[in-house]
């Protein structure tokens, strides 16, 4: 009895295995394979996996854009360049007719007056001290005078510079001597015009913004990671966006949490000149890291499911092995693999559906 139970034990554990060998492999004839659909192709070895995907809006960094204002009170009679345009350094941006513009002119020509005549005092005692004629005292008193009016008329020219007069327009005010109350300001720094703050006619006072210019040469993305996933992001880590050629390389990891979306910030460094984005998009990214371990970048279509698990089907002599797969990450119509493969296998890249439902018994080999 003991020996029938051992002898039916051993012929169940040997039907078992081969039912499992079976499960395994799939016997199709070569000239069946192409009535089947199935195209075969080669595993394609990637570097890179994709990590995550996440929301992220195109920004400007804070040391490539500047707002334009005026310093002094006055009228918008003249706004020279529209949002959009292209502006360099220097560029006139608008005129403000400023009647305070006028008191600091005035002072810079009394100053300039007073300097003149502080300059010929000096000069002039400074000759009588040579010769003995007054004391040394009195020309170290008109020397005071003119170092005093030197700096009073400094003062006053960068009064005029900070207003936003030009080196030339202040030296035809020294020729002319004539005021005028029209202010030109010029462009801090080339660039792209984002922002229009006031239009013609508007009455603005001191410091009120007029442009936002940009240099849009460099952008950032800044990318909202939800923060369970922070730490398997890493510096250097690449960045590509959602239908676009354009890439992007992590370069800060931010330390806070938004409390309204528990996510945390990161900033990536857009590579480039990039024309297909603008400032203020939204856009939908993707983040990818160097792979540790091998990995094969395959075609969604080479995949079956089937209980939970996903399997490959690698050709063979008699037909298709049937090889468990891990994706690690998914990019368009390709899926990141790992698997026991040593990437010289010739795989079905398409007819998949057509495998598997052989392979479940769906389906005759025919």
């Amino acid at each position: 009895m003991n020996s029938f139970k051992i002898f039916f034990l051993l012929v169940l554990f040997s039907v078992n295995a081969q039912a499992t060998e079976q499960k395994t492999a799939i016997q199709i004839p070569a000239d069946h394979v192409k009535n089947l659909g199935v195209t075969l192709g080669k595993l394609e070895p990637a570097s890179q996996v994709p990590l995550l995907y996440a929301p992220a809006s195109v920004t400007i960094p804070p040391a490539k854009e500047a707002i334009v204002s005026s310093s002094q009170p006055g009228l918008v009679t003249k706004l020279a360049v529209a949002v959009g345009d292209q502006v360099t350094k220097g560029t006139a941006l608008a005129t403000i007719n400023s009647p305070a513009l006028l008191s600091l002119q005035a002072q810079y020509l009394k100053m300039a007056s007073a300097l003149k005549l502080a300059a010929t005092s000096y000069n002039r005692d400074k000759t009588l001290s040579k010769e003995g004629v007054i004391a040394n005292r009195r020309e170290q008193e008109t020397r005071a005078n003119y170092d005093a009016a030197s700096l009073n008329l400094n003062e006053a020219r960068q009064l005029l510079e900070i207003a936003g007069m030009s080196a030339n327009e202040i030296s035809n005010l020294d020729n002319n001597q004539r005021f005028n109350s029209q202010l030109t300001i010029h462009a801090p720094q080339a660039g792209v015009v984002i922002e229009r703050m006031v239009v013609v006619g508007t009455r603005i006072d001191s410091l009120a913004p007029l442009y936002r210019i940009a240099d849009i040469n460099e952008l950032w993305l800044e990318i909202a990671i939800p923060q369970e996933r922070i730490h398997d992001i890493k510096l250097g880590d690449q960045v590509l966006i959602d239908k676009s050629p354009i890439k992007a390389v992590i370069t800060l990891l931010g330390q806070n949490v938004n409390p309204e979306n528990q996510s945390v910030m990161a900033r990536a460094l857009i590579q480039g000149h990039p024309n297909s984005i603008r400032v203020g998009q939204k856009v939908n990214i993707q983040v990818i890291q160097p792979s540790i371990k091998t990995v094969y970048k395959v075609p969604n279509t080479a995949l079956a499911q089937n209980e939970g698990k996903t399997y490959l089907f690698v050709r063979t002599p008699t037909g298709f092995k049937i090889v468990a797969v891990q994706v690690t990450g998914k990019q368009g119509n390709e899926s990141i693999i790992s698997a026991n493969l040593n990437g010289t296998e010739e795989i079905a890249v398409n007819g998949a559906v057509a495998l598997k439902a052989n392979w479940l018994g769906l389906g005759s080999e025919e």
